[in-house]
């Protein structure tokens, strides 16, 4: 017990370690969504990734939860609305468009987020902005209309984009609005507060989810499927938000956000390892647009778990 308790206490002691194997693992959610497209459906993926990743917390977030219950329940309203957007539309829509679209285009436009959620904070908190920050969002959405576009100008004139793309960027918008609507969060732990988001996520799914197994879209009984939920319910769900509170512990929010841009990079590299998708020049112009309109606009945002 001393000999493995080393290693990991350890472990738990070294942020930036932590926050690397966090973007992994949220990098590699887009992929294995786009690897399992055929074996398991989108709402499928997503209602089964929280109810496992659920069963795996409890225990955790159980003494929280009952401390906590009061606290959750007089902010029922925005837990709601949390809960709906962060757990039950982001990853349900998100598994939706890498039906028909690339985990590399995938995570090129999640890339956009810190710019997103300045621009939602400008016009929802009205937060005041400066006119680097503005320039700074123009610049970052410039570069995801060129990753949309796939580098034809024309595809936008006309208004043909790919779907996966369209719903993906819809999803990453109501991202925005949940990393925005988070500061209004109760004060609770950081596992009650994920418990409890995540049942109202399901709440939010199952419908969906009845609704795609009424439709004939049924999980494809294969060793992929399994390792894919597995997966999906285990890395990005339960260990990365663990991983994540923990670094926001150790260096602060501040830092951790900064540091969580690297993972549209490692979901690019992992898309191309893995599933042999194809860097064309139209993404690298846009991921440069991007990456210089956070820098422009000078001001890290924090991301706010559920990938």
């Amino acid at each position: 017990m001393v000999e493995i308790g080393r290693p990991l206490a350890a472990l738990w002691s070294r942020a930036y370690l932590l926050l690397a194997m966090t973007a992994l693992f949220w990098a590699g959610n887009s992929v294995v969504g786009r690897a399992a497209r055929d074996l398991v459906p989108p709402a499928a993926l997503s209602f089964w990734r929280w109810t496992f990743a659920l069963a795996l917390l409890l225990p955790l977030a159980w003494p929280h939860l009952k401390r906590d219950w009061p606290a959750l329940r007089a902010h029922w309203p925005v837990m709601a609305i949390l809960g709906a957007l962060g757990i039950g539309a982001f990853n349900t829509l998100l598994y939706t468009g890498l039906q028909t679209t690339t985990a590399l285009n995938s995570m090129l436009i999640q890339s956009a987020q810190p710019a997103l959620i300045l621009m939602v904070g400008a016009l929802v908190m009205r937060d005041s902005t400066t006119g680097r920050q503005i320039v700074g969002v123009a610049v970052s959405l410039a570069g995801v209309l060129i990753i949309l576009s796939r580098g034809d100008a024309g595809l936008l004139m006309a208004l043909q984009l790919n779907g996966g793309d369209a719903t993906i960027a819809f999803a990453v918008l109501l991202w925005a609005f949940y990393s925005v609507t988070l500061r209004k969060r109760p004060p609770v732990h950081p596992l009650s507060f994920l418990a409890t988001s995540i049942l109202v996520g399901l709440v939010v799914i199952i419908p969906v989810y009845a609704h795609e197994v009424w439709s004939g879209r049924l999980i494809v009984p294969a060793t992929g499927s399994a390792f894919a939920i597995a997966y999906v319910a285990i890395f990005p769900s339960f260990l990365a938000y663990l991983f994540f509170n923990r670094g926001v512990e150790l260096i602060g929010s501040a830092a951790t956000a900064q540091y969580m841009n690297v993972m549209p990079l490692m979901g690019a590299g992992l898309a191309m390892l893995f599933l042999g998708e194809t860097l064309h020049l139209f993404h690298v112009a846009g991921l440069i647009l991007v990456v210089a309109g956070i820098l422009v606009a000078g001001r890290g945002v924090q991301p706010a778990a559920a990938k």
